[in-house]
């Protein structure tokens, strides 16, 4: 059996991927290095908020008022 991809795989594989890809950008292109990291780096955040806000870690929105033990 082999692995199966989740969605925070690909969040942080995204996340990873876009950076990456803006630096390229900025070697390799015309445009400035800072302004294409940066814009690849508001994608990240963007991902960042999608995996959190939108498809967060939680089933429900009771289970955030779940007791963590594993803190105690």
């Amino acid at each position: 059996m082999g692995y199966t991809w989740q969605y925070y795989d690909l969040v942080l594989l995204g996340i990873a991927l876009s950076i990456t890809v803006g630096g390229a950008v900025g070697v390799l292109t015309a445009v400035p290095l800072t302004t294409a990291v940066i814009v690849a780096c508001l994608f990240a955040a963007a991902l960042v908020g999608h995996g959190l806000f939108v498809n967060g870690p939680v089933d429900e929105f009771a289970d955030l008022a779940d007791e963590v033990d594993a803190l105690d």
